[in-house]
């Protein structure tokens, strides 16, 4: 709070004396100052609670804030004349003094162009960027108390850090992080999600990827604990951290991250969360905390587009231990862009506690309805709603009806490859007719990434028994949108029919 001395700067005494010698009735200007105090108060609030408003705040108070620690960053100086010696104006002769060639980028940035932490550490304040360093340790605050009040993780959301990068990139400087404490140990148990980022995240720390095999359980893809538990023990002291996923696309659902918990106790193996748009969920949270609780979790990994909407690019990686926080901001090479941590930093300013949980709410309510419209249609046109309850985000529908039948002279890979065609081309109908985030998944797809072959590639089991199609019930999501997008998912079905005919 010492270095932000908003009496100092916002002086209404002062204030009232200098507008009288302007003339301005006192009786006018105390109606102006009271908004004035009001805005006081709450700028200093952020510093005393730390914690996120209850109320959002309005787009001129944010700004007002952030300028105010613009001012407070060294490139945002007066210009410096030739006799001027006033030993409160900058004059920047490194390499990097925050120089902004355009005057749209610096408003872009709120002049506030020095990013964040210093070559050593991310998290370490930058002497030239007092504002910026405020900036990022109060939105840091304001997401773990969002994520703790309006999502309910609690244990694990101890400590976090927040990273300019996205999942993949923020789980991938984890896995380095931990590789340093244990260099003998370079195997990566994951429990297979078929996205590409998280297997990428553990090639590009260096490290190799163990699949471990999922299996199906009525309509849902669910974790193999028994293949979890036969790996590790054929790797051993080789492994050092298992990888599990708590959001993902239906029918594959959140892995039994409790069960896995304790598993990598027993094994003294690290444990790490791909939690990536898990916080709108409140069933996911708990789970992440009974895991907590009952096992070992290292780190959990989030997105801030996925879970806040705010633009892509940012990601917050939490944990129950300090010291392994602090050793990720470490590990990172470089000074970064604060641009996703503004970004963040405004978005929870303007939700507040208040408007969060709202969002969380709307989407919790619109679940259900969604599901049942869902199976309406599916069903409308000889297809089914895939069971899948313990996702509440992700939904599938089967769309086994759009292929035609296997001939009998034809073999089972041969007839698969035919009929992906007709499944894909689905897909882009979908597309064509501006309907985006569906995924389209045909039966028995194949995919080389990283030297391992996929089998099945999408469904995140090998042999899954139908070709079928997801959409997402997520935050932000508007009941107009929902709409939409059941009146077209109606009319493509029928027009897919009339071609397959």
């Amino acid at each position: 709070l010492d270095l932000l001395p908003l009496e100092a700067i916002m002086d209404t005494e002062e204030l009232s004396c200098l507008f009288e010698g302007l003339k301005i009735p006192k009786t006018h200007a105390t109606v102006g100052f009271s908004n004035l105090i009001a805005s006081n108060k709450q700028f200093k609030s952020l510093f005393v609670n730390r914690r996120l408003p209850d109320e959002g705040w309005s787009d001129v108070q944010i700004q007002s804030f952030i300028f105010l620690l613009s001012t407070l960053d060294t490139n945002n100086k007066l210009m410096v004349s030739e006799n001027d010696t006033s030993s409160s104006r900058w004059c920047g002769v490194g390499e990097r003094e925050g120089r902004v060639y355009s005057s749209l980028v610096s408003q872009r940035h709120f002049g506030l162009s020095h990013g964040m932490g210093r070559s050593g550490d991310i998290t370490e304040p930058q002497p030239k960027a007092v504002g910026s360093s405020v900036m990022v340790k109060l939105t840091l605050l304001l997401a773990l108390d969002a994520i703790r009040r309006g999502s309910g993780l609690e244990t694990p959301a101890s400590h976090g850090i927040l990273l300019p990068l996205c999942t993949g990139m923020s789980m991938s400087l984890v896995l380095s992080t931990l590789r340093q404490e244990s260099p003998e140990r370079n195997k990566v148990l994951w429990s297979r999600i078929d996205q590409k980022s998280c297997f990428k995240a553990i090639q590009t720390a260096g490290l190799e990827c163990v699949v471990v095999p999922t299996r199906i359980q009525g309509d849902q893809v669910v974790t193999d604990l028994n293949a979890m538990t036969l790996l590790l023990n054929e790797h051993d002291d080789k492994v050092l951290a298992v990888i599990t996923t708590s959001s993902c696309f239906a029918p594959r659902v959140p892995d039994q991250v409790d069960k896995v918990a304790k598993l990598c106790a027993e094994h003294n193996v690290s444990h790490i969360i791909n939690n990536a748009y898990g916080l709108q969920c409140q069933q996911t949270s708990k789970l992440i905390n009974r895991a907590a609780v009952i096992g070992r979790v290292d780190a959990v990994v989030c997105s801030t587009d996925k879970n806040f909407l705010v633009p892509v690019g940012g990601a917050i990686v939490m944990s129950p231990n300090a010291e392994l926080i602090k050793n990720v901001g470490k590990v990172y090479a470089g000074r970064a862009s604060s641009d996703p941590v503004l970004d963040l930093f405004i978005t929870l300013l303007s939700m507040g506690l208040s408007g969060y949980i709202r969002l969380l709410k709307e989407r919790e309510e619109m679940l259900v309805d969604f599901r049942i419209r869902l199976s309406e249609i599916a069903e409308m046109h000889g297809e089914r709603l895939l069971e899948s309850p313990s996702n509440t985000i992700s939904l599938g529908i089967t769309l086994d009806s759009l292929v035609r039948p296997q001939n009998n002279d034809e073999s089972e890979e041969d007839y698969l490859k035919a009929v992906s065609k007709q499944i894909s081309y689905f897909g882009s109908m979908l597309f064509k007719r501006c309907v985006s985030g569906t995924r389209v998944v045909p039966r028995g797809e194949e995919k080389q990434m990283g030297g391992e072959t996929f089998v099945g590639f999408g469904s995140s089991t090998d042999f899954y028994p139908h070709a079928y199609m997801t959409a997402a019930c997520a935050i932000g999501v508007s009941r107009n949108e929902v709409t939409e997008f059941f009146s077209r998912l109606d009319k493509i079905m029928k027009e897919a029919k009339k071609r397959k005919s």
